[in-house]
């Protein structure tokens, strides 16, 4: 039942009044829940005191004690949705003072039946505002940080590493942690499975957003389209939970604004009414904001119907792609793209009329109908009441904002736009220390392409740096032993399923050599093209500090044939080697499962009798292609494994593409000490690698070392899978 506009908002705001004032029946009943910040603060003296049980026992409880407020509020929103409903139904029907009796007595109803009913499961002091200190503890998961510590203190190191790795979803760039996670995965009786995401339910919504991503790019489109559709379900879930809580938790009561006390009861009704709104608008921003981020994905729910109608029509469900881009209109309706795609689909349709008129889905339409209804209520605040009012959406329509303030509206969207264009054209800044233009210490090597070339920075290719007999040795070699999986934790096809992939990493290949299988001459020039690599990129690139190889690996991508006809995947999709590219906002989170200790990277080709297969660089849209590099033997490419070179490789079509992929780190902790192994397996009087498979190299004064940066954090229980878990090949 709709109230008229102009009376809407102090009836609202009337509501939230009634549940401020309120006071439930909690006198120190221990049933009830209690202050979960009050419990949080307790858990932190005791940790600061050294009582890690009490600590861990209390923090535990300051987690579920919200968890359960906030079902509490949601349990009870449902329940009193249709309080005072007989006031309600006269609305309709009545005009003047008495209109306003009836709506006065729904509202005074809601808001008994809601503090009644939260009263029953929550202490007074527990309904209370949180601080903002608080707010920002829980937001930044630093809870988990305390608890990381605790557990490991108590010994209970499968807690910890939970603890750990759920901290560090949020804080990726939290050096210490990260040494933490490194080290619980080194002591006995912790598993993979032991590193999971303790907050990944509640944010199941980018679960799904990556894994509809990752189904595309192996364009399993079906199954894409499905995970969209579940992602958006979930999107719409997820708004209108933060909307719940918006409405029923306890607001602050609007300061007194005027001077002379000329702002009344109707004013404050309004304000605290426009304060509840503009809290539900901006549930958008909240659930698109990744844990642990500053910024929120803009167009959030257009940008998954917009991946959805693609995956459906793909699929072969055009009927599908019909309503989902009718939905995405309700946003952009003037938008063109959209528009000639809603006529391709119709015209595929052909004469099916029914399913050329499918209609917006109903949830979409409900979502943009009520935010309309809502912007224009805020704006009109703005424009009479003072108000203040930033609009989470870029979709607005203009016909919503009041002509006194639309040009300052149009302005503000212009200045913007300007910005993201800017942000878009401004030049990368690479802070990897390499600075390209060094020395060539091989000859007849020479500079093919530059970063002038190559349209970018810190990027090179190198000729002449193998030769002819070379490239057949370790051609021969790749044919004889490379085998499916090797170096991809098992999987033939990590990136398509229109190809597979063979492998063969240094310690296998020195394995081989040691038990006769190969020429060990083959199996040390293998390692010796490394270690050339090395010594070209280092002095190329001037490196401020020494370079270690952290990973070797010879792969050959093959073609299946017959599966190749309309390919419109990649042999691997762009990504970046040391964090993980978010296209749509232009970042890259440095953070497992990418490799964050590489710092340059390298491929040295072995042959070019194949169709396909070239890399390319990207910006960082992942779209607009600045560089394209045609594999041939001997050719070098190198460059920096950080955000200012996004890559990908075309889809190898025909035939078998082999090369060997290279990556190096500032860092010596990061070395490949398998590489080491096998080194000292080729000295004199060395004892072989092979033994040295299975387990960990030995540090300094027999301590364990950390695991080679390929074996770092778990992908289980991961909230976020951007970019393939296993080995990252060029």
């Amino acid at each position: 039942m709709a109230l008229p506009p102009d009376l809407f908002a102090v009836y609202v705001a009337s509501q939230v009044l009634f549940l401020c004032a309120g006071s439930a029946n909690s006198d120190g009943v221990s049933s009830l829940l209690q202050p979960y910040d009050f419990l949080y603060y307790a858990g932190v003296r005791s940790y600061f005191n050294g009582d890690w049980a009490k600590a861990a026992e209390l923090i535990e409880r300051s987690i579920e004690t919200k968890e359960a407020l906030f079902k509490v509020r949601s349990r009870c929103y449902e329940e009193c949705g249709t309080a005072g409903g007989d006031a309600l139904q006269k609305l309709d029907t009545e005009e003047g003072n008495l209109w306003d009796l009836w709506a006065l007595d729904w509202v005074q109803k809601k808001a008994e039946c809601l503090r009644f009913c939260v009263g029953r499961s929550v202490s007074h002091v527990g309904q209370l505002p949180v601080s903002t200190d608080i707010e920002y503890e829980f937001g930044s998961r630093n809870v988990y940080n305390f608890l990381q510590v605790t557990y490991y203190k108590m010994e209970k190191l499968k807690k910890a590493a939970a603890a750990s790795q759920t901290y560090f979803v949020a804080n990726p760039t939290h050096l210490e942690m990260r040494n933490n996670i490194e080290k619980y995965q080194r002591m006995e009786g912790v598993t993979d499975e032991d590193f999971y995401d303790r907050e990944l339910d509640s944010e199941r919504h980018w679960y799904l957003y990556d894994s509809a991503l990752l189904l595309e790019e192996a364009s399993k489109w079906s199954q894409a389209a499905d995970e969209w559709r579940a992602c958006v379900n979930e999107t719409l879930r997820k708004v209108e939970e933060c909307r719940v809580q918006c409405a029923v938790a306890a607001q602050r009561l609007p300061e007194e604004r005027g001077v002379h006390g000329v702002d009344g009861v109707f004013e404050k009704a309004a304000a605290l009414s426009l304060s509840l709104l503009s809290c539900q608008q901006s549930c958008v921003t909240r659930v698109a904001t990744r844990p642990g981020r500053i910024s929120s994905q803009d167009d959030f729910l257009p940008t998954q119907l917009e991946h959805m109608h693609i995956a459906q029509f793909k699929a072969g469900d055009v009927r599908g792609a019909v309503q989902t881009i009718r939905s995405l209109l309700l946003f952009y309706p003037s938008d063109k793209d959209s528009i000639d795609n809603l006529q391709l689909y119709q015209e595929t349709l052909g004469g099916d009329r029914e399913s050329q008129d499918q209609r917006p889905a109903q949830e979409i339409a409900r979502y943009v109908k009520r935010s309309l209804q809502e912007k224009a209520l805020l704006y009109f605040g703005m424009e009479n009441l003072n108000y203040t009012f930033t609009d989470p959406d870029l979709w607005t329509p203009e016909d919503v904002v009041p002509e006194s303030l639309r040009e300052m509206w149009k302005a503000e969207k212009e200045k913007m736009t300007e910005k993201t264009k800017e942000e878009e054209q401004q030049e990368e800044v690479d802070d990897s220390g390499f600075y390209a233009g060094g020395p060539i210490l091989q000859a007849g090597v020479t500079v093919a392409m530059d970063e002038l070339l190559l349209n970018g920075t810190n990027r090179v290719v190198l000729d002449g740096v193998m030769t002819d007999k070379e490239c057949d040795r370790m051609l021969r070699l790749a044919a004889t032993v490379a085998s499916a999986g090797d170096g991809y934790r098992g999987r033939r096809s990590p990136h398509t399923p229109h190809e597979t992939l063979d492998g063969l990493t240094l310690l296998r290949a020195a394995k081989l050599a040691q038990d006769g299988l190969v020429n060990q001459t083959d199996g040390k020039l293998l390692h010796e093209l490394g270690e050339r690599a090395r010594i070209l990129l280092h002095s190329y690139f001037r490196s401020p500090s020494g370079l270690f190889v952290a990973f070797t690996h010879l792969v050959c991508r093959n073609a299946i044939e017959g599966d190749q006809e309309g390919r419109m995947d990649l042999s691997h999709p762009v990504h970046v080697d040391n964090c993980l590219l978010e296209p749509d906002t232009r970042q890259c989170w440095k953070e497992p499962p990418a490799f964050i200790h590489r710092d340059l990277s390298a491929v040295l080709y072995l042959n070019d009798n194949f169709e396909g297969g070239e890399l390319f660089f990207t910006n960082r849209d992942a779209k607009t292609v600045t560089a394209r590099v045609k594999p041939t033997c001997g050719r070098l490419v190198g460059f920096s494994s950080g955000p200012i070179n996004p890559h990908g490789v075309t889809a190898v079509t025909k035939g078998r593409r082999c090369a060997l992929a290279l990556w190096f780190t500032k860092e010596k902790l990061y070395r490949d000490v398998e590489r080491e192994e096998v080194e000292k397996g080729w000295a004199p009087g060395g004892q072989g690698a092979a033994r040295t498979d299975d387990k960990e190299g030995g540090g300094d004064g027999g301590a364990p070392a950390p695991r080679n940066v390929r074996n770092q954090a778990p992908a289980k229980g991961r909230a976020r899978r951007l970019v393939t878990v296993g080995k990252d090949e060029l």
